[in-house]
């Protein structure tokens, strides 16, 4: 079922179809692969390294939890509002979509031309462990919530509408990815050792993909204004 969903407002889809307006529908998986990018693990595992580079396991583990857990309070923080706001505007379905395809594209794009995510300013001093503060910046923001993985929450939970199942599934992927970066950083050494390279080009064919995707929804959200 919840890969399956899709997440058209009630009303304005069933407008939709009676007047013979194709629907923009973002299903479970093609919400995944979009958040992946922009709040997934690829670009957390370098800077978590460089900053932890000088604590123990123990503290690897504390970090990495404080990050996820100020993460998940933030984007349910910016999820709730920014979707009242939306919705008191009165944003019609196919504006949503086209703001989501537009977000997609943009960070696909930036994926595809720069790599490199570095924190060297963050880096701790030799000796020294470094602060637990630095779970909520910036690592929690803006490494792992990044402003436009913010607006594409906003967009879905926009987009889910007051359904519940809808609502439901956007949360449960967020979570999911939210766990998957935690994993991430706990095992980081170790992936970027045995699995680093491939990871980065993972990431450039991800951005292919995705800025593709971002291309077809804006062109499908512009049918659907002009219809």
């Amino acid at each position: 079922m919840a890969l399956s969903a899709s997440f058209p407002t009630e009303a304005l889809a069933q407008a939709q179809l009676e007047a013979g307006v194709p629907e923009v529908e973002f299903g479970a998986r093609k919400m995944f692969f979009m958040l992946f990018l922009m709040l997934g693990p690829i670009k957390i595992l370098t800077p978590f390294v460089a900053i932890t580079s000088t604590c123990d396991r123990r503290r690897r583990w504390q970090i990495a939890t404080r990050a996820i857990i100020f993460s998940a309070a933030a984007l349910a923080i910016a999820g709730l509002l920014g979707r009242t706001m939306l919705e008191n505007f009165e944003i019609s379905l196919p504006v949503l979509a086209m703001t989501g395809g537009i977000i997609l594209f943009l960070v696909a794009l930036r994926t595809v031309l720069h790599q490199s995510n570095s924190l060297p300013d963050q880096t701790p001093e030799p000796g020294q462990p470094p602060d637990l503060r630095l779970a909520l910046t910036p690592l929690a923001f803006p490494t792992i919530v990044t402003p436009y993985g913010i607006a594409a929450v906003i967009v879905f939970a926009t987009l889910a509408g007051g359904l519940q199942a809808e609502g439901l599934t956007v949360a449960a992927i967020v979570l999911l990815i939210l766990a998957m970066d935690w994993a991430a950083m706990i095992f980081a050494e170790s992936i970027l050792r045995w699995i680093g390279t491939s990871l980065q080009v993972l990431a450039v064919v991800l951005g292919v993909t995705q800025a593709a995707l971002g291309l077809q929804i804006i062109l499908h959200s512009l049918s659907m204004v002009s219809w």
